[in-house]
């Protein structure tokens, strides 16, 4: 018979959880900080997939993957993804000018 710390113990690796994440967004934050090289900056990622739509932020990120003369990862990633920020705006707008003159 086996005890509960080796049946626990043979599940549940330590060594494979990330000690210090506890929500989803953090984890998705650093592997993306960490995808652009930019780990100073991790707070900032961590920010913005807490607050911004993950469809905006996959389409920057594939947009960075894209590129590959990229002097700055980072920098092209966050132009890019204020590009798509301004875009929804932009037709969130116009759907309600829209709206407004029907």
């Amino acid at each position: 018979m086996q005890s509960i710390g080796s049946l626990v113990s043979k599940k549940f690796n330590p060594s494979d959880t990330d000690k210090y994440v506890s929500q989803e967004f953090q984890k998705y934050a650093y592997t993306l900080a960490k995808e652009l090289d930019d780990l100073p900056h991790k707070s900032l990622y961590m920010r913005l997939a807490k607050n911004t739509p993950r469809g905006l932020m996959e389409s920057a990120r594939g947009f960075v993957k894209d590129a590959i003369n990229a002097k700055s990862k980072g920098r092209l990633y966050m132009w890019k993804l204020k590009q798509l920020k301004d875009s929804v705006k932009l037709r969130s707008s116009l759907k309600a000018m829209k709206n407004a003159n029907v």
